[in-house]
């Protein structure tokens, strides 16, 4: 399945301000509804549930169209199509029945806040977050200092944790207009900027059952994280192809120099694409993650030489601002390696499980 028929008005759109996405918020909140409009948001989703249909590597291929012509509006899109996979993934009905038709709508805005969760998971930071018994439910205190997509207009996010009486952790839906729930302002990012990023504090808000995503957060991010880090490996996806589809449009001498590596290039990440889809739809990521981690890995790799290929192409035009993109590509390549999981952490990981398997 390839991205919708109305997804040209979406890419039309995004290639006309992809510019101004990345440098200023001015269009913050602009860029869900274009998402929805152009059915970007429901693929992978049943029909009967609202969506459009398909699977999640359709949903990963939809993100990485989106990245090939702005990375602010992929990152959006990760967010939000993340946290409709946490949706579906909860056995919580009820949940699902309230959030999910207004996700697909763009009413609300979904943020996926479990980055501190997946490195819960993988034994690289506590929980920030704290929930005590209420007689009402749950009182939950922390803070999370980088959440994508906290749109001002109405969220809802993800958050692990941990309980005082000694139960696994859990996950909840927050909404933003809960009591005690606070956004800060949006984060100074140095690109990104219309991606509506900023830290989400809550303080003494109660939330019941009806909230909860899952009261087994372990086994439930286990089964998650193949959508989480597949729809994230899509950014990387798009960008290194809108990279090399720069390159390829470059002056015919520019381009014959650099021709061998640049097949080369599109050949691996072909093979890369193809790989990730399968690994989500198989269970290999589920069965064996140190596989997708190496993916990601191989990803930001292959993001670092397309761009490179993309600069020695544009030659001087390329460091000129607005013309081609090119410098916002090189802005949009330095956040790959550092979105979490980050490289340094993945690589950490890796080499604690060869460690463990040595031993």
């Amino acid at each position: 399945m390839n991205a919708p028929d109305s997804f040209d008005s979406l890419a039309a759109w995004l290639d006309l301000h992809a510019e101004s996405l990345d440098a200023d918020a001015s269009r913050a909140s602009d860029v869900l509804p274009q998402l929805v409009r152009g059915r970007a948001v429901g693929v992978g989703v049943p029909e009967a549930l609202g969506g459009a249909g398909g699977t999640i590597a359709d949903a990963i291929d939809t993100v990485a169209a989106v990245a090939q012509r702005s990375l602010t509006a992929a990152f959006v899109l990760w967010g939000h199509r993340t946290f409709i996979e946490y949706v579906l993934q909860s056995d919580n009905h009820a949940l699902r029945g309230h959030v999910l038709p207004r996700l697909l709508n763009g009413e609300i805005a979904g943020a996926t806040g479990l980055s501190n969760a997946m490195k819960y998971l993988s034994n690289i930071e506590a929980l920030q977050m704290h929930a005590t018994r209420h007689a009402d439910g749950f009182s939950l205190s922390g803070g999370l200092p980088w959440i994508t997509n906290l749109r001002r207009e109405g969220f809802i996010a993800a958050a692990a944790f941990d309980h005082d009486d000694g139960a696994p952790p859990s996950i909840f839906a927050i909404a933003h207009d809960a009591p005690g729930v606070a956004r800060s302002g949006d984060l100074d990012l140095i690109g990104l900027r219309a991606s509506n990023t900023a830290a989400l504090t809550v303080n003494g808000t109660v939330l019941d059952e009806r909230h909860r995503l899952t009261a087994d957060a372990r086994n439930w991010l286990l089964r998650v994280r193949p959508a989480f880090l597949g729809l994230q490996c899509g950014m990387s996806v798009g960008l290194a192809q809108g990279a090399l589809l720069a390159t390829a449009q470059a002056g015919a001498s520019s381009r014959e120099s650099i021709r061998a590596e640049t097949e080369a290039l599109e050949a691996a990440l072909a093979g890369q694409r193809v790989a990730l889809k399968q690994g989500v739809l198989d269970g290999t990521f589920f069965e064996r993650p140190s596989a997708l981690f190496e993916l990601r890995i191989a990803l930001v790799d292959t993001v670092t030489r397309a761009l490179s290929l993309e600069v020695q192409a544009s030659g001087g035009r390329g460091y000129l601002r607005n013309q081609g993109g090119t410098a916002r590509r090189v802005r949009e390549a330095s956040f790959i390696p550092i979105v979490t999981p980050s490289l340094v952490q993945l690589k950490a990981q890796l080499a604690q499980q060869r460690l463990a398997s040595a031993a």
